[in-house]
Formats: C-alpha cells, sequence, structure tokens
C-alpha cells in the first residue's frame, strides 16, 4: 500500500518569536487551488518546449542564417523602435538636457572669453609679458 505524499514545506514551516510566517507561506493568503498548479504546470511546459526548440537551433551543426528568439526580438523592439514610453518630453528633461549640453558650453565660451580679454588688456598697457618658448618647440 502506498504511503501518503509528504507535506509540502509550507506546512512544515513553523514561525518563531522573532520571524513572521511569510506570505508565500501562509495559508490564508497562499493557497494554490488545482487549477492554479495546472495553468502553471502548463507554462512551464510551453516555456521548456520554446527553450529545447530554441536550444536544438542554436546547437545544430548546420544553423539556420538567423535563429528567432521571441523575447530578444521584443527586447531589441522595446529598445530601439518604442523610444516614447521611456522618454517623455517634459519641462523638466528639457532644463536637465540645457543644464547638462549648454551650460558646460557657456561655462568654457565665458572663461575663455575672460581669459583672453585680460590678456589683450595687459598687451594694450603695456604689462603683459610673454612666456617662455618650451625646449621641446
Amino acid at each position: 500500500m502506498a504511503s501518503a505524499p509528504p507535506p509540502s514545506p509550507a506546512k512544515l514551516y513553523r514561525p518563531t518569536r522573532y520571524v513572521s510566517l511569510p506570505a508565500e507561506l501562509d495559508p490564508d493568503t497562499f493557497d494554490p487551488s488545482l487549477e492554479k498548479r495546472r495553468a502553471e504546470a502548463e507554462r512551464l511546459a510551453i516555456r521548456s518546449r520554446l527553450k529545447r526548440q530554441y536550444l536544438l537551433q542554436l546547437n545544430n551543426p548546420s544553423p539556420p542564417a538567423v535563429i528567432e528568439n521571441p523575447a530578444l526580438i521584443r527586447w531589441a523592439y522595446a529598445k530601439a523602435q518604442n523610444v516614447y514610453p521611456t522618454f517623455r518630453p517634459t519641462l523638466r528633461t528639457s532644463f536637465l538636457g540645457a543644464v547638462y549640453g549648454l551650460a558646460p558650453l557657456l561655462f568654457w565660451m565665458f572663461v575663455l572669453k575672460a581669459d583672453r580679454d585680460r590678456k589683450e588688456k595687459q598687451i594694450q598697457e603695456g604689462k603683459y609679458k610673454r612666456p617662455p618658448l618650451s625646449v621641446f618647440c
């Protein structure tokens, strides 16, 4: 006569004084019905069939030119074609673009122009001393 299957880890787990029962193991919140387990098993079977098909194509001695991987195609589409949901032009992004794009250019323009004006003023006053030529020039 066959014995009963061993109890699941969820049934064996007992909370302690310091650790409460996780929601995944609490029978009040997590009690997978037969339908849910059947659906999960079907999804697992589909996933394993797709994985096996992909691995067979990948390890084929004479592979086709392109091995289609639906997940990779979806990922490439999301990265390349579908840009709008990940970036929305708002006032904040426009301001940040100006700060990070234009501010450094304007800063260096101001610094170089101020230095040139300072040197030009010193030259006109006769106070500018030309730096010595380098030995390597």
